[in-house]
């Protein structure tokens, strides 16, 4: 192959002219399907018919250097070792119209591997078995990010910027022998990882999970897990044998006696409280949060928000936690969680340290804004300063909807989250002499809104809203799907229990794994996963959007003679690591993304076979009503399983190409930026009525730059105005930071910025 033709890099970008194609400008080589950049060919087809027959360089100099070989010997047989039965090979596969695309690359692989046909069964067989989870995800991991020294799994794994993994000590010896290009794919080694490499740490815990579930698979020692089933608890809150100190601090509650989830929206109903056939009733009262949790009023023991960031909040607790609360019965404003430092012996620390942020339980309420979801509201006599407040205990108060959150600074000092609950229950609050429920009513006047930032009001119609026809408050949409399960009251049936066991040992180190390789910054499974030269993991888009509108040079001139451009230092999100070279030319970690890929689909696959394994054991024979029952049993789990293992949405992000110049020449840069939610708009207001405007994005990391002041004599010791170079004369630093400001374009650095 010549010097000077080179095909497509895994992101389809030229390795020539460093720009990406189009896809009328590909061409694929009939051969190695390989992508190819047409503009930078020395010899392309003449016609449109003969790019379908088009060969590359690679295979053509291979193919025509050979001597002539026999086409009734083929590797597809699994015989001959000639690079010229290679070539037939895989003509012969591309060829095959039977044959899907993934079929041909997976046939391909085999056939550049030398694997025999018979080998190739084999590995096809050991994927079909379903037996052992832990045996087949230690395949995967053993099959996708082996060493490319020893061929091995890594031991101390270490990740290139390129995406390919070695051991550590292997990467040692190569670096050692004064080798700065990667042993795979020959691209550059920063000089700095070549003399420290970082340990993936996240390759190391995924190893590790692997290796152990193999060694339970396999008969050995397996952890033991203390668990107390529901029929077997008392009815009152009650302390193990494993307690070492007695009371409610290490108590646990008693039977759960509502049959919802718990994540259910709304209030709960006669139909699922089979012990009392009443439901749970607005004014019921309990003693203490463990007893409250027995009746599915409030969930947690702790927490004083229920709910899940991705799928909504179900109830609150007002305790007085926070002394920006105010509750006027109807209506309430319900502080956030977050903004105190809990670690070490900090557990009851009342003094708020940073700002709050919409995540986590704050996110959860801030969805049940915009979605208008049903808030089950729990008053505790811990809030002293409430009129409302139960005297003693906690207080079941109805339903309540979240009508508007925003954020603001509060009596700490710190920004909090901020929600407006309305009350919308059809009966009467318990301080009310009403016999009626409430009716929809006007917003009332916040005068904390003038000073409020980020305001969110849901733009659509509400969830759960009041029907003029029925005069009552009900589900103007179906309300979301659960994604827990529950017992159904039949805990003496030894079959569902030993299929719950099977779906939990399939499935639950796949969803460690899954959890494990997830984004640093999004905390989601990584899409289009990229390793910094720190050991780092995080989506693509998620790094791209941290610095977007960030220029990897400052010009420094103020209108007299112009400095040299100065490199921007850009941190890594995780760490004081500069990454400004890596982020110039992003590599997706290949390796990486084949196996999550593979965790995501091979969960779904092992999960199917572990009910057909389970229903061949019984061998026993099913009425129709079972039959039944298990249909719908596999659709809840198949649901449950992809919207668990599905690839986390795409917060928002918007494509610009910014045109930059680089010695002279013009070239384009595509920048990712996320749509920042939190402070980006000019009237600081959040403007979002849909599901993705509850989806936090990314702020952009923004590091401006610190003027220093001058001295008396006009001189400053670190630089800035006045500052002298080594030639004697002053180098004169610009005021508003050069082209360091969020709307300048990026610009690429060349070898000449530096000379």
């Amino acid at each position: 192959m010549a010097q000077n033709q080179l095909p497509c890099d895994g992101d389809g970008i030229c390795m020539l002219c460093k720009a990406k194609p189009s896809d009328e400008e590909k061409l694929n080589c009939k051969t190695c399907a390989t992508p190819w950049h047409a503009g930078c060919l020395s010899s392309r087809p003449d016609t449109l018919a003969a790019t379908l027959e088009w060969d590359c360089p690679d295979c053509t100099s291979l193919f025509t250097d050979l001597p002539p070989v026999s086409y009734g010997k083929s590797l597809l047989d699994g015989a001959g070792d000639t690079s010229g039965d290679l070539i037939v090979a895989i003509r012969a596969i591309e060829a095959d119209t039977s044959l899907t695309e993934r079929e041909k690359a997976k046939k391909r692989q085999n056939v550049l591997s030398g694997k025999t046909a018979s080998e190739e069964d084999a590995d096809d067989a050991k994927m079909k078995k379903g037996n052992g989870g832990g045996k087949d995800v230690l395949d995967v991991l053993d099959g996708s990010l082996n060493c490319s020294f020893c061929m091995q799994l890594p031991e101390r794994p270490v990740t290139t910027p390129c995406g390919h993994n070695f051991c550590l000590k292997c990467f040692q010896k190569w670096t050692g022998q004064g080798k700065r290009t990667c042993a795979k794919c020959r691209c550059n080694i920063p000089p700095k990882m070549a003399s420290q490499p970082r340990i993936n740490s996240a390759l190391v815990i995924a190893i590790r999970m692997a290796k152990m579930s193999k060694n339970v698979v396999a008969g050995g020692p397996s952890k033991v897990y203390h668990v107390v089933h529901n029929q077997d608890r008392p009815d009152k809150a009650y302390t193990t044998e494993r307690a070492q100190r007695k009371g409610n601090s290490n108590a646990a509650s008693g039977k759960i006696f509502v049959t919802v989830p718990h994540d259910h929206f709304g209030p709960i109903p006669a139909e699922y409280d089979p012990s009392r056939n009443q439901g749970v009733l607005v004014g019921e009262c309990w003693e203490d949060r463990l007893e409250c949790r027995q009746w599915g009023a409030h969930f947690p023991h702790v927490s004083g928000i229920a709910g899940q960031s991705e799928h909504g909040a179900q109830s609150v607790v007002l305790s007085g936690g926070y002394i920006d609360d105010e509750d006027h019965g109807e209506w309430f404003l319900y502080t956030g969680s977050g903004g105190r430092d809990l670690s070490g012996n900090k557990r009851t620390n009342k003094e708020q340290s940073f700002d709050q942020t919409f995540e986590k339980s704050n996110k959860a309420l801030k969805l049940s804004c915009l979605k208008g979801y049903p808030v089950r509201v729990v008053r505790s006599h811990k809030e002293k300063r409430s009129s409302y407040a139960p005297e003693k205990g906690l207080r079941y108060d109805g339903i309540y909807r979240i009508e508007k959150c925003w954020r603001k600074v509060g009596v700490q000092g710190f920004k909090v989250c901020r929600y407006l609950f309305v009350r919308c229950d059809n009966d009467p609050a318990p301080w009310t002499s009403d016999e009626i429920g409430d009716r929809p009513r006007l917003l009332p006047v916040i005068s904390e809104f003038k000073k409020a930032t980020e305001i969110i009001e849901r733009k659509g119609s509400p969830s759960w809203d009041f029907d003029g026809e029925g005069s009552c408050w009900k589900w103007k949409k179906p309300p979301p799907a659960s994604k827990k399960c529950i017992a159904d009251g039949n805990p003496d049936d030894p079959k569902r229990s030993r299929k719950a066991i099977r779906k939990g040992h399939n499935t639950s180190v796949r969803d460690k794994l899954l959890k494990e390789f997830s984004c640093l910054t999004c905390r989601k499974v990584m899409v289009q996963p990229v390793t910094t030269p720190c050991a780092h993991n995080f989506c693509k888009l998620c790094l791209e959007g941290a610095y977007a509108g960030q220029t990897f040079v400052r010009d420094r001139s103020r209108g007299g003679r112009s400095l040299r451009s100065q490199k921007n230092v850009m941190k890594c999100p995780s760490c004081p690591f500069d990454i400004s070279d890596f982020l110039q030319n992003l590599q997706v970690n290949r390796e990486l993304m084949d196996v999550i890929e593979s965790l995501k689909s091979k969960a779904e696959e092992y999960g199917d076979s572990a009910e057909l394994a389970e229903e061949d054991v019984d061998g026993s024979e099913e009425n129709s009503d079972v039959e039944s029952e298990k249909d719908e049993t596999n659709a809840e789990k198949d649901e449950n399983l992809n919207e668990a293992m599905q690839d986390p949405p795409v917060k928002s992000i918007s494509k610009s190409d910014n045109q930059c110049k680089v010695d002279g020449e013009e070239s384009k840069i595509s920048v990712q930026e996320h749509d920042v939610s939190n402070g980006n708009s000019e009237n600081g207001k959040h403007q979002s009525g849909d599901l993705e405007g509850a989806n936090e994005a990314v702020p952009a990391v923004k590091r401006p730059t610190k003027r220093k002041k001058p001295n008396a004599e006009g001189h400053s010791p670190k630089g800035g105005v006045g500052k002298k170079t080594r030639r004697g004369k002053e180098a004169h630093e610009p005021v508003d930071g050069g082209n360091n400001s969020p709307s300048s374009p990026l610009h690429v650095l060349s070898d000449n910025d530096f000379v």
